[in-house]
């Protein structure tokens, strides 16, 4: 596991609490979409606080759920009482071979090695089974979302996370063709949960107290007095929900690929 890795299960463990109360959950219609003829077993891969994971068990799913970080674990444990929660990252995943139907990761996928990550997540899948991954994303068409996404990321926004769900194509072998979804929605916030939402982003935690202080006084000026906001208790703030789902080959597919990988080379 990487340095990078190790501080992001640090950082997110100590603002669990501001990241249970600020982060949306996930809308019903990308969860219907990923779960789509899919088996009742399923694992919820960096499940976090278990936004995701109560979306499942609210479904009458068997549901574990994998998360690194103490802090989060945690929370975890308490708000999904309907699921089976154990340690563990998405390059080592502490289940037999084939025991779900499903893999999903929210909001995590980018945090992982792909190269360890896909061969592991095929290991735990049953022949046919589906790994989806779904992030949310803020919609920065309304000016008061570019304007929050100005201050976020002054010198421009970062890589999408959701974009490196392309590696979903690397192992044609263990993967068929993936399929994209997107799902518009509102996410109903006031100016407390917006702060801690801000407060819960990996490089807001990782900034310096003033530095953080300042982005948070900043944000909540742009609540109190943007056009679109001021004197709201109420601020819908746009996401698209972008979701991806790739089905795991079968036993014939998987028998054919081992014996072409053993077969000795022409020419």
């Amino acid at each position: 596991m990487g340095l990078a890795r190790v501080a992001a299960m640090i950082t997110f463990g100590a603002v669990a609490d501001a990241y249970e109360r600020g982060r949306p959950s996930y809308p019903a219609a990308a969860v219907d979409w990923l779960l789509a003829e899919t088996g009742p077993r399923v694992l919820d891969l960096g499940a976090g606080t278990g936004k995701l994971t109560r979306l499942l068990t609210d479904r009458e799913r068997d549901v574990t759920a994998v998360e690194p970080s103490d802090g989060m674990r945690e929370l975890l444990t308490s708000r999904a009482p309907g699921a089976r929660v154990l340690a563990g990252v998405a390059e080592s995943i502490p289940l037999c071979e084939g025991s779900v139907d499903v893999v999903l990761m929210a909001q995590a996928w980018h945090w992982v090695d792909p190269e360890r990550a896909l061969p592991e997540t095929a290991r735990v899948l049953a022949p046919g089974g589906t790994l989806g991954l779904v992030w949310n994303v803020r919609d920065d068409r309304e000016d008061w979302t570019a304007r929050l996404g100005r201050l976020l990321h002054p010198g421009g926004p970062p890589p999408a996370g959701h974009a490196t769900a392309a590696a979903l194509g690397d192992r044609p072998d263990l993967y068929g063709p993936a399929e994209a979804h997107t799902v518009e929605w509102r996410y109903a916030v006031d100016a407390a949960r917006l702060a801690d939402l801000v407060a819960s982003r990996s490089y807001v935690i990782a900034m310096a107290d003033d530095e953080r202080t300042t982005l948070l006084r900043e944000v909540a000026d742009l609540a109190a007095h943007h056009p679109a906001l001021a004197g709201r208790d109420v601020i819908e703030m746009p996401y698209v929900t972008h979701c991806y789902r790739a089905r795991r080959h079968g036993v014939a597919r998987d028998r054919a690929a081992r014996e072409e990988h053993r077969a000795p080379r022409q020419g």
